[in-house]
């Protein structure tokens, strides 16, 4: 056999003989794939947290000590300058709108007395200002006792002056 095709014969398996030497080196070098040196999850890149803008400071409304008083607990009165009780809550519908005024009529002290709903728009506010002052209804006492009890978690009947009540839209 000649040297030429001796070579021929020598140098695919020279080159399968560095293929599987580059392997063996490889190994050595890479750990084995237990061994691997994952990334704990508090290693991880966290981005950096965003930098809030500050709230826009709120709007400032000034009101005068003269022109806005609570009502709660304040006495009414009709417009014949009758005692009608005194307002111990108020109710809004779903928007916030203010709708109407729970009055605690009659009796004497508590005793006695029972809660009746009034129209917001009855309400008169002319002379709050002054604490002395009466609330003014514009109602008769024959109207408000022939009005039914205020319950909670019922329909509530809200007793208007003529021709101001609008019905409530509800889901019962």
């Amino acid at each position: 056999m000649g040297v030429g095709r001796r070579l021929v014969l020598l140098l695919p398996m020279l080159g399968l003989m560095a293929a599987s030497q580059l392997r063996a080196d490889e190994q050595q070098q890479s750990p084995p794939p237990a061994a691997k040196e994952t990334p704990a999850p508090a290693a991880k890149e966290t981005p950096a947290p965003a930098v809030k803008e500050p709230a826009p400071p709120p709007s400032v409304t000034i009101i005068g000590a003269q022109e806005a008083h609570g009502v709660l607990g304040r006495h009414v009165r009709s417009t014949t300058d009758q005692d009608m009780g005194n307002i111990v809550d108020v109710i809004v519908d779903r928007t916030g709108m203010v709708r109407a005024a729970v009055i605690d009529f009659g009796g004497f002290l508590g005793v006695g007395s029972r809660k009746i709903v009034v129209d917001w728009d009855a309400l008169h506010f002319a002379h709050i200002a002054n604490k002395g002052e009466s609330i003014t209804l514009d109602l008769t006492k024959e109207q408000v006792m022939a009005a039914p009890e205020y319950q909670e978690d019922k329909p509530i009947v809200v007793l208007g002056a003529a021709g101001k009540l609008s019905p409530w839209q509800f889901d019962h």
